[in-house]
């Protein structure tokens, strides 16, 4: 009975040095779910920016992302953007602070055992991004159509702007759709 006692209370120990190990080499504010190589290389190639979390929008902003996806991480999402079924993210990531903070749309897809990451857009202020699936996407002015063959990603600056961005097999296309 004794020695049953003393094996649970090691294994206790073993796992709060274990949970602490993680917590600790994990970055401020890294929302689950970001590929550890992915984090590493962001933290190489952009050293002074987070994702976008809950906490960095506004009481408004963070009830319309909730209202809208739920619990989701408002800077990260993951989509089949290329259509070729491999890992690819799209991060909203912002450096600085308040109005000095700048934001930049990113997508990063797994080449072997490293990621090119493509930045597709630089703004002001905490904007967010999600997934939408395929289909067309016309802009605000309706001169501009995108028929998206694979899942797009969305670029929200709340109550100002937005931008779908799709892979149409060559290139990365966008169109504005609210202004």
């Amino acid at each position: 009975m004794r020695t049953s006692a003393v094996m649970a209370c090691v294994a206790g120990v073993c796992v709060c040095a274990a949970t602490h190990l993680v917590v600790a080499t994990a970055r401020p504010n890294e929302p689950r779910g970001l590929p550890r190589g992915l984090s590493g290389q962001l933290s190489k190639q952009r050293p002074d920016a987070r994702v976008v979390t809950l906490e960095d929008l506004s009481k408004r902003h963070r009830y319309l992302f909730r209202k809208d996806h739920g619990g989701g991480c408002p800077g990260l999402v993951r989509a089949n953007f290329y259509g070729n079924g491999k890992p690819t993210w799209a991060l909203s990531l912002i450096e600085g602070e308040n109005r000095n903070q700048k934001a930049e749309l990113v997508v990063a897809r797994q080449t072997g055992q490293s990621w090119e990451i493509l930045s597709l857009e630089k703004a002001d202020g905490t904007p967010v991004v999600w997934r939408e699936g395929p289909g067309k996407y016309v802009d605000v002015c309706g001169a501009k159509t995108i028929r998206a063959m694979n899942p797009v990603n969305v670029f929200v600056g709340y109550e100002s702007w937005g931008i779908v961005y799709a892979w149409t097999g060559k290139a990365v296309e966008k169109v504005q759709i609210s202004d």
